[in-house]
């Protein structure tokens, strides 16, 4: 299983309406076993990252108040990207060099997501 954002804007009567995802957009987001090897590792953690480190745990929503300070944190991830994906002992240096390559794309994805939603006044969930 794979991990998808998926924008999403508040309905008048309650509930969301989850958005398609436009053409040329990518709705990936990463491997499941990422919840916890990548958005909510150590290093994630250690950023003082709020939203991604809930993907341990659960789906992640973050509410369209929430965008800019999402985007902010994602952000930071980026800055530090190196850092998180170091390598494993044990994983070839090709292996190393395609893990970081996809955890950039996905955290692309997500941030393109929170862009789209922000500037229609909608949030993200990733799940």
């Amino acid at each position: 299983m794979s991990l998808s954002v998926d924008v999403y804007v508040p309905r008048a009567e309650g509930g969301i309406e989850v958005l398609d995802v436009p053409p040329g957009c990518s709705d990936a987001a990463g491997r499941e076993d990422w919840r916890t090897e990548v958005w909510g590792s150590e290093p994630v953690r250690s950023l003082g990252a709020r939203f991604l480190p809930r993907l341990a745990t659960e789906d992640l929503t973050v509410a369209p108040d929430e965008v800019p300070a999402f985007l902010a944190e994602c952000d930071l991830v980026r800055t530090l990207l190196g850092r998180i994906t170091a390598p494993a002992s044990d994983v070839s240096r090709a292996a190393d060099v395609s893990f970081a390559v996809d955890v950039r794309r996905s955290l692309d994805n997500i941030v393109a997501a929170a862009r789209r939603a922000a500037d229609i006044g909608g949030g993200i969930i990733i799940w």
